[in-house]
């Protein structure tokens, strides 16, 4: 299908970008367009108007700062995958942008876009979410920090207004250990389910497509900080999540899918 016609403006400076958000409540912003421009020829989102920010090369980065990597929101997938900085401080980002869509996804897509879409089946929000990442975002009334627990509100919705923009990401370094495990059934499709789990001072697990929104596997952090063992606390994975059928998987598919895919995660942490 074709998307309904729309404006299209492209943005030089954060600040315009704002200021045509703020004209026009029905815009949406336009980064690598991976997530926004198949929902649209889906007649999924109808913006009347795109807000290209894809040319601001101020919001493509990656550098320490203190305790924390900060990444710009324009930052593409294959940045992330090849960071000497992420692979050293936050390992486990790097290997999730290495299994993000293919190489042609990779180099286009942006770190920021897909956080900003808030699809709880994607790679990224599910790791931002189980590292305790902070989003910065910028609006007409300034910029403000908003936790990755406090993010992602319902499908598709994030904490983000209309019209501000998500600017950076910031990540906490100290997790010495993580895993990754992902089903799908091809290398460049969605997960069907997936699983991040990292380890520093707790262990943290996120999920991808268990639920409308990305999710902490909270049942499971919970019975491990109790001194539960790997396959005690896998067991309960499922718990507090809320999966979809669909042509790939049935509900208890899924359900079954999130208790081994912990069980790996876990064991792989050691």
């Amino acid at each position: 299908m074709y998307p309904s016609s729309f404006d299209y403006r492209r943005a030089s400076s954060v600040q315009e970008a704002i200021a045509m958000l703020s004209s026009d409540e029905d815009a949406k912003v336009l980064a690598g367009g991976h997530s926004l421009i198949p929902l649209m020829k889906l007649r999924l989102a109808s913006p009347s108007m795109l807000v290209d920010i894809g040319r601001i090369s101020n919001l493509s980065y990656v550098r320490k700062e203190g305790s924390q990597v900060a990444i710009g929101a324009l930052t593409r997938h294959r940045d992330v995958e090849t960071s000497e900085l992420l692979a050293h401080e936050v390992p486990i980002l790097s290997k999730v942008a290495g299994q993000i869509g293919d190489p042609s996804v990779r180099h286009v897509g942006t770190i920021g876009g897909s956080t900003a879409h808030g699809d709880g089946a994607a790679d990224f929000p599910a790791a931002l979410l189980a590292l305790g990442a902070t989003m910065v975002a910028e609006g007409p009334s300034g910029r403000r920090e908003i936790a990755a627990s406090e993010f992602f509100k319902g499908f598709l919705e994030t904490a983000l207004a209309p019209d501000e923009i998500l600017t950076e990401i910031r990540v906490p370094t100290g997790f010495t250990k993580y895993a990754f495990q992902k089903f799908n059934r091809r290398a460049q499709d969605w997960a069907i389910v997936g699983v991040v789990a990292v380890r520093g001072e707790r262990t943290n697990v996120g999920f991808i497509n268990m639920g409308p929104t990305p999710l902490r596997a909270t049942a499971v952090e919970e019975r491990l900080s109790a001194g539960a063992s790997v396959e005690e606390a896998a067991a309960v994975a499922d718990e507090g999540t809320s999966p979809s059928a669909d042509i790939n998987a049935s509900v208890e598919y899924r359900r079954h899918l999130a208790r081994v895919l912990v069980k790996r995660a876990l064991s792989e942490l050691g």
